[in-house]
């Protein structure tokens, strides 16, 4: 069988780490079926690259390992030409669609890349698969997105998604239910699993005194660190040991660390930058409780990599969250509610938890997620 992946959520020579659960996947596909990836990226002009950084960064000889990949870029303006990305990119990958013969077409992201997906499967007779990953369901900005998002999810062969939660939006919008599959992201268990809490603490030089909080991923407003960071200065004043980790980068560290200081609590915040996942995975081995206040997620794999390691977690109730925490292994609350988060961290902080049951409950492989995606792709075949 010969999967050709067509998604913009892969890793570039500006993100290597952007689509890391869609080249996990399709790496270990590659065992059973013959794999390519096209990557379609909007190009735009030289003055928007300089204005806009997340506009830059294509390199057309870079590679990520494991996956013949073509980047297609396609001509587009940041919001102006949204209606008709999806016209430009299938436009633009036809040929190489044409030239790779796949007999599956498989994507990530709706919208232009599913768009463009279902419009070239239905031009070549080729079925085609679209999978969402988050927010190209759960924050349709425009009427221009939802409307080809909606056509998308009608049209496709199959739909993919990550929870539970975002398959009940691809039905409200029209997907066949028969049609919907969930397929929850799984994690390298060979690198985050249960291991002793005072090696971690040695490997990240945290002491063995510290009541440690941790957070791991971009920076963002949107993640809810303002929340986070509000929360944590008020649990520091009863709690001396408390400290709160933050791994990543990310443009809203210089706020962060605005609100930390006026808050007097800067110089118990770490941030120890981007760091491999074999840090990371010490890093969550490290803290007492893991926390994720996002406002909106789809399937957040850093959850799934934090129960792999046992660590129980504080994150918000909302998109799939709730399909992978419980009662056992961590505590939710709504988004936005810098006293419940509080109430939350303080009362996470308190409690003895099983990290070695944990762990055990969450063993989810990249393999188990391969292997369904595999499944998915035969029996659209097959019904073809």
């Amino acid at each position: 069988m010969r999967i050709t992946l067509v998604s913009s959520y892969f890793p570039t020579f500006a993100g290597s780490y952007r689509g890391h659960s869609a080249l996990h996947i399709f790496r270990l596909l590659s065992s059973a079926a013959e794999v390519t990836a096209l990557v379609p990226l909007a190009s735009y002009p030289k003055l928007v690259r300089r204005l806009v950084p997340a506009a830059a960064g294509f390199e057309p000889g870079f590679q990520p390992a494991g996956i013949e990949t073509t980047y297609v870029r396609y001509f587009a303006l940041p919001y102006l030409t949204r209606p008709v990305n999806g016209f430009s990119s299938l436009r633009a990958l036809l040929p190489h669609l044409r030239a790779t013969s796949p007999d599956v077409i498989f994507n990530y992201w709706l919208y232009p890349d599913g768009y463009a997906a279902v419009r070239a499967g239905k031009i070549l007779g080729v079925p085609a698969i679209v999978g969402s990953i988050g927010s190209d369901l759960r924050r349709i900005t425009d009427p221009f997105t939802r409307h080809y998002v909606t056509k998308t999810v009608r049209a496709a062969d199959a739909v993919v998604t990550v929870s539970e939660e975002l398959r009940r939006r691809a039905i409200d919008l029209g997907a066949a239910p028969d049609k919907v599959t969930t397929i929850v992201n799984g994690c390298d268990t060979s690198i985050f699993r249960f291991f002793g809490r005072s090696e971690a603490r040695r490997e990240t030089g945290c002491d063995e005194s510290w009541r440690l909080i941790l957070y791991v991923g971009s920076l963002l407003a949107a993640k809810g660190l303002s929340e986070l960071v509000d929360a944590f200065a008020a649990l520091a004043r009863s709690i001396p040991e408390a400290r709160l980790a933050l791994v990543g980068e990310g443009r809203f560290r210089g706020a962060m660390e605005q609100r930390a200081a006026a808050a007097g609590v800067l110089d118990r915040i770490l941030f120890p930058g981007k760091i491999a996942s074999r840090q990371v995975a010490s890093w969550i081995c490290a803290a007492d409780v893991f926390c994720l206040p996002s406002y909106s997620e789809g399937c957040p794999n850093v959850i799934v990599e934090a129960l792999a390691c046992g660590c129980p977690v504080v994150a918000t109730n909302v998109g799939g969250i709730p399909e992978l925490c419980n009662e056992r292994s961590g505590i939710l609350v709504p988004p936005r509610d810098t006293e419940r988060l509080r109430r939350a961290l303080d009362e996470a902080l308190s409690k003895t938890w099983d990290r070695e049951s944990i762990a055990a409950a969450s063993r989810r492989k990249w393999q188990d997620a391969a292997d369904e995606t595999l499944a998915v792709c035969r029996r659209v075949l097959a019904a073809r």
